[in-house]
């Protein structure tokens, strides 16, 4: 909204102050500092609503024993994550942008259907909400649209099926027309990737922070034609803008980490981690970084995978092989505290977003 506003005053009256809102760089700051600042002081005001209206959460009485003293910490903290992100995003970038366009409707569309399970989880006074099945088909329909447009008009048409693989100069895989289940499988998986990490205080924004800025910095290298030919990594017009949104994400992440550190304040529930996952997701296809997702959610990648082997192995043998799945949980019950598992993990997350930007000029 800024974008266009200080572009028509900068055409009109030809005062070259007004060029500012278009540099990529400035926008990026006001829209860190806007969704961090919108965070920060409604945040009080969300947590004390959802407190009146007895919006708690609900904890597994299956799970570590210390958790239970959370089952009065409000949860669906995530509608002022999604508040956050949205007014920072109208304001900042440019909402002529097909992939904003998209981001916003992918983030609304997640978040709705995260506010649902979140309200049928409280409305039943169990940890169960909407079934696996219905949350499933909620987040296959939004990812086989976009797959669909995607086919049509895809970020970059040279590359429409293909995917880039890191660490391999210039090798790129054709899925053809595979390549549709590809998305739906990167946008589908990073959601329930995110939600399956949100179990300890500070855990999932956390990393979310660290995966957003990565994928920013991504976008920020794709949409500049010179950037990705020197980077070796595929060029996406328009892409800068994605970078804008990420940004907000990181900003409404570190502003809802202050009340969500430990000992939480309130919980983002599935409202903010389905929305979060999804978003992320959805990045890494529009700017073809679909495997480096892979890399730099390495953290959420383990976690999911320590929920599938430990299902696959008691089905098939009866015994466990984590204490507790997801992970994060088996680390608690061997005694180290929340704290020190999510500052480790954190440290898990910086670590691969560093291999990823090593894995550039290596493709």
């Amino acid at each position: 909204m800024l974008y266009h506003i200080f572009y028509y005053l900068t055409n009109t009256f030809t005062a070259a102050s007004f060029k500012i809102f278009q540099c990529i760089t400035f926008r990026s700051c006001g829209t860190i500092l806007t969704s961090f600042l919108i965070c920060f002081f409604a945040g009080p005001y969300i947590i004390n609503k959802l407190s009146n209206f007895k919006v708690k959460q609900l904890v597994r009485t299956d799970g570590p024993s210390m958790h239970l003293k959370k089952s009065d910490t409000p949860t669906m903290g995530g509608i002022l994550i999604f508040l956050s992100v949205i007014v920072s995003t109208l304001l900042w970038t440019r909402l002529d942008n097909r992939f904003i366009i998209w981001l916003l409707l992918g983030a609304t569309w997640f978040a709705v259907l995260g506010f649902y399970d979140d309200y049928l989880k409280i409305k039943k006074k169990n940890t169960k909400g909407l079934s696996k099945k219905g949350k499933l088909f909620g987040q296959m329909i939004f990812s086989a649209l976009l797959a669909a447009y995607l086919n049509s008009f895809p970020p970059n048409s040279e590359f429409a099926t293909l995917v880039n693989v890191p660490l391999l100069k210039n090798f790129f895989i054709n899925l053809h027309c595979l390549y549709a289940l590809l998305v739906v499988i990167v946008i589908v998986g990073s959601s329930n990737a995110v939600n399956l990490t949100d179990g300890l205080d500070g855990l999932a924004v956390g990393n979310i922070t660290i995966v957003a800025f990565t994928l920013a910095l991504f976008a920020c290298f794709a949409g500049h034609s010179h950037v990705a030919n020197y980077l070796k990594i595929i060029n996406v017009t328009g892409a800068e803008e994605i970078s804008i949104f990420l940004f907000a994400v990181v900003g409404s992440c570190l502003g809802f980490l202050w009340y969500n550190s430990h000992p939480a304040e309130v919980f983002m529930g599935d409202t903010g981690s389905l929305f979060l996952g999804g978003v992320l997701g959805i990045t890494s296809v529009f700017i073809k970084q679909e495997i480096i997702l892979a890399f730099v959610g390495g953290v959420f990648l383990i976690e999911t995978f320590s929920v599938l082997i430990q299902m696959f192995y008691y089905k098939m043998i009866k015994r466990r092989v984590f204490k507790m799945a997801p992970i994060h949980h088996h680390f608690e019950m061997l005694g180290m505290s929340e704290t020190k598992v999510t500052i480790r993990f954190w440290i898990a997350g910086i670590i691969l977003a560093v291999f990823s930007f090593a894995s550039l000029r290596l493709g």
